[in-house]
């Protein structure tokens, strides 16, 4: 692995508000989420997608933040720290503060949303189709909210981690907002319109769409 994560950026053309970073699932890569941005209508923001650092063994476009299909996931402990560095260092390039940063996970990438939001300053949470890491490293001084959108459709990644999470959200003593609908492993508009709300929320934005429809 290298020692920082190829990264696909969107800026605004005004002065940035805050910013939101992507996190794919997992043989996807940061193309992927990127898709959701023009849905939100959120203009004044920074969004960040970067790649997982693991070629997905089965997708050639493929990538992953650790080996799913290998007994002991195999590349975790690497990606969590990696990551980890990279959030770290990711407003020497965008000039925006963790304290206004978003993290934004779907499926494997809600899973390390998790894990290293909870370690970090940052703004706020987003798991969409996520699960949870065994013995998550946790900054109790500073436990940010967090929103957990999953369908109890799901047949990749069941609705009863969605409500593990939601357990153990309740139990660190989150601020958090949980969501089920009825969809599969996928986002859809009322789960762009969760997180629209969410992000502008927790960055105290005002509404440049107030008629705004998914």
């Amino acid at each position: 692995m290298t020692s920082s994560l190829f990264c696909k950026t969107l800026r605004p053309s005004g002065s940035p508000q805050g910013q939101v970073v992507l996190l794919h699932g997992w043989g996807a890569n940061a193309e992927d989420l990127l898709g959701i941005v023009p849905l939100l209508r959120l203009p004044d923001l920074v969004f960040c997608s970067p790649d997982g650092p693991m070629q997905h063994p089965h997708a050639p476009q493929g990538r992953m933040w650790y080996d799913l299909e290998s007994p002991q996931w195999k590349g975790l402990a690497e990606s969590r720290s990696q990551l980890l560095q990279w959030l770290q260092n990711l407003e020497q390039s965008t000039q925006i503060p963790l304290e206004k940063t978003v993290l934004v996970g779907f499926s494997q990438g809600g899973a390390m949303t998790l894990d290293v939001g909870l370690q970090l300053p940052i703004a706020g949470l987003v798991v969409l189709s996520g699960y949870l890491h065994p013995e998550l490293a946790i900054d109790r001084a500073a436990v940010p909210p967090v929103l957990v959108v999953h369908g109890h459709l799901d047949s990749v990644v069941p609705v009863a981690e969605a409500q593990e999470t939601q357990t153990f959200l309740k139990e660190i003593g989150s601020a958090y907002t949980y969501r089920e609908f009825a969809m599969g492993h996928e986002i859809n508009g009322e789960t762009i319109t969760e997180v629209r709300q969410f992000v502008q929320g927790v960055l105290k934005l005002v509404d440049p769409d107030p008629n705004f429809l998914p």
